[in-house]
């Protein structure tokens, strides 16, 4: 939702840049509609990064989550952006009460600077602990994209990062690089090793890790 135009350059990212358009008002009925016509039982919404508007579009998001809802029964998952860290955004978004509440990791600290450009480490921390303070019983979620350069000592690091501020639910997967202009692969993780991962991170007590390419 929100257009197909981002406001941050991150490196891994082939969705298009630059000047943004206003935001549709009829958007989330319509998403409602797709949803519905298409009999999904468990919706996920997310959206470009809008830094240009004052909420970041989280009133966009309130109104497209309850209108899935209130449209179909189906339970809905938000995969958000940071909203540079408004808390009153990421609250409103919080208000529309989606099921799991999910913002991306995508990669270790160090790598922040040409992987998630304009983003920061610490902000994507605060936002999940925000969610779990005010809305404990809600599940939240975190992911990571590996085969960009990280080590397995970097990854265990951000997992406890993740749990400290109670994130439930964790994915991992490989990074492919959609076009010729994004950051190259760096390693191909073999499946094997996905799974010793997965099972690290599980010992530290999220609830549910998808590990795999």
């Amino acid at each position: 939702i929100g257009g197909n135009v981002c406001t941050r350059p991150c490196g891994f990212c082939s969705v298009p840049k630059g000047k943004t358009t206003a935001l549709e008002i009829d958007e989330p009925e319509r998403v409602a509609e797709a949803a519905e016509r298409l009999g999904l039982r468990y919706v996920v919404i997310t959206s470009v990064t809008r830094d240009d508007l004052p909420d970041g579009g989280a009133d966009h998001w309130y109104d497209t989550v309850r209108a899935v809802r209130n449209r179909t029964g189906a339970d809905v998952e938000v995969l958000t952006p940071d909203f540079m860290g408004n808390r009153a955004a990421i609250s409103r978004v919080v208000e529309a009460r989606p099921d799991v509440f999910n913002h991306n990791t995508e990669t270790v600290p160090r790598l922040y600077h040409k992987v998630r450009r304009n983003a920061e480490y610490q902000r994507t921390l605060d936002l999940l602990k925000q969610v779990k303070d005010e809305a404990p019983e809600m599940p939240t979620k975190s992911g990571l994209m590996l085969g960009l350069g990280e080590t397995r000592e970097e990854l265990l690091e951000v997992f406890s990062d993740l749990r400290e501020v109670g994130c439930d639910m964790l994915t991992l997967g490989q990074y492919l690089q959609p076009t010729p202009d994004q950051l190259p692969v760096v390693r191909f993780v073999p499946p094997e090793e996905f799974d010793e991962i997965g099972d690290l991170a599980r010992k530290l007590g999220f609830a549910i890790v998808a590990s795999g390419p």
